[in-house]
């Protein structure tokens, strides 16, 4: 079993800067791959940023591009997202995800509960 719990999520003013956690359960192995993704309110669960298991890969959305930033620490069976400089558009619930593909898409096999991020403006 795999449990991912986020953290670091809260409200923000525009052009602030929030660093949230995906800590795994004891039993995640490291190598699994990562991702972030974010979901607003009437809209569909999108994409953001995603690592491999030896972090040699990322990729992000267009979106975040030189705002955000994806890392993990295997040691502590975490991942983070650095996101500088936010946009309101940039509020929404974020989610944390692992699984067997590294991919853009929501194919991930494990999902955390999300937490919430809100930029004023």
């Amino acid at each position: 079993q795999v449990q991912l719990v986020e953290s670091g999520g809260g409200l923000v003013q525009a052009g602030g800067s929030l660093r949230l956690s995906c800590a795994a359960s004891r039993r995640t192995s490291s190598s699994v791959n990562m991702g972030w993704f974010r979901q607003a309110p009437g809209k569909e669960r999108e994409f953001v940023a995603a690592i491999s298991w030896n972090g040699g890969v990322t990729y992000y959305a267009d979106s975040v591009k030189g705002r955000f930033t994806i890392s993990r620490d295997n040691a502590k069976n975490t991942v983070y997202l650095q996101m500088n400089s936010l946009k309101p558009e940039d509020t929404a619930v974020y989610f944390c995800a692992a699984g067997r593909v590294l991919s853009t898409t929501p194919v991930y096999d494990y999902w955390g509960q999300g937490t919430q991020v809100t930029v004023s403006s």
